[in-house]
């Protein structure tokens, strides 16, 4: 009896002290000055306890302390348990680590964002498969404390190349996009938060996993593809070498507006948008179109794609409030050809029409031809 209320105080004290350390890293000493502290406490704690609890345990219980087969289980459970519980704790730690570079790459704006995704991508790709492989490792070390495991690993490991080919056709599409998210991870192709164009739609990578890539689109919607989607179907990226993007607007208008004036407004309103980069911009008459409207289109630069896709419905309005205003007869028009009326005459007065000509002639005594 006294064996077990040795453990059990020895558990509480593991206990007390795993507290005692977690209370530390949130004091101000610590917790302020060492970045590393917050990450470790939130996501260390409940895996700190638990380890602390079942090592104690197995350290102190001896096989003594129960009958037969009673202590036999408990033994073996105590060290199932404690693979399990440092396999957590392992896991949550590293994790702790690399979310301390990741809140880090998040705040980096400008130039080195791209880098910053890069890297981002690359980190959380790299941690998912190390987690993978440590859980298979603590599963492995978890079967091998029985003994019946451990007298069937000779025979399983002269089956394992038989085995591993009948693995490698049943989870073919498995591991094509495992190595598929790794390949699209180092290459660079793809990052977190990079802006693409999939299947007609735009948006943003929201989660890029070894199996699959979530796209969040514009209108909040989410597209999952695989990721050996990307490696064998071509995708358009805005963002692959920087986020700066040029929108254009094209405007449809009259030939009577005066392009010059026109695009010095643009250039007005440019400087005065908070949107537009200061680099680039301009203003060109593109086509005439057979319906006898002019083309104008207006290139304009900005940070990133949203802040393209702002600044050009903000230019566009702009410019149509501009011409209604100063230049409404440029607003567009359809021209239609009456052909029951003729053509003026050479020579006729210029500003009339053939109809007017004639009222014109009335005053000398000619009659207009009704039309």
């Amino acid at each position: 009896m006294s064996s077990w209320i040795i453990m059990v105080v020895s558990v509480a004290a593991a206990i007390v002290a795993v507290e005692a350390v977690r209370r530390v890293l949130r004091s101000r000493l610590i917790g302020e000055k060492w970045a590393l502290a917050g990450p470790v406490v939130s996501r260390c704690t409940w895996p700190g306890f638990a380890t602390a609890a079942v090592a104690t345990a197995y350290t102190v219980y001896e096989p003594g302390m129960a009958e037969g087969s009673v202590s036999q289980v408990i033994d073996r459970g105590l060290s199932v348990a404690m693979i399990g519980c440092a396999t957590w704790l392992v896991i949550q730690a590293a994790y702790a680590v690399t979310d301390v570079v990741l809140d880090r790459l998040v705040t980096v704006q400008g130039e080195g964002n791209r880098k910053a995704r890069r890297i981002r991508t690359q980190i959380t790709l790299v941690r998912r498969v190390a987690s993978a492989v440590i859980i298979v490792v603590a599963l492995g070390a978890m079967l091998f404390t029985f003994p019946q495991v451990r007298a069937l690993g000779a025979g399983l490991l002269a089956s394992a190349g038989i085995a591993g080919v009948v693995v490698g056709i049943a989870a073919q599409s498995t591991l094509g996009n495992l190595l598929a998210g790794l390949q699209l991870a180092f290459s660079d192709a793809l990052r977190l938060d990079d802006v693409v164009v999939v299947r007609g739609e735009w948006g943003r990578i929201e989660e890029l996993s070894l199996t699959y890539v979530v796209l969040r689109l514009w209108d909040e919607r989410r597209l999952v593809l695989p990721v050996s989607y990307f490696t064998a179907n071509p995708f358009e990226n805005w963002t692959r070498h920087s986020s700066r993007v040029i929108g254009h607007v094209f405007i449809r208008i009259d030939w009577s507006v005066p392009v010059e004036e026109l695009r010095a407004e643009l250039y007005h309103a440019l400087r005065a948008h908070p949107l537009w980069d200061q680099k680039d911009w301009t203003l060109q008459v593109t086509d005439t179109l057979p319906n006898g409207l002019l083309e104008l289109r207006a290139l304009m630069s900005a940070a990133d794609s949203a802040s393209a896709w702002d600044l050009k419905c903000d230019i566009r309005e702009h410019l149509v409030a501009f011409v209604r205003e100063r230049y409404p007869q440029a607003l567009p028009r359809f021209r239609v050809e009456n052909p029951l009326v003729p053509a003026p005459l050479p020579g006729a007065l210029t500003g009339l029409t053939a109809p007017a000509a004639r009222r014109s002639g009335d005053e000398d005594g000619d009659r207009p031809v009704p039309s």
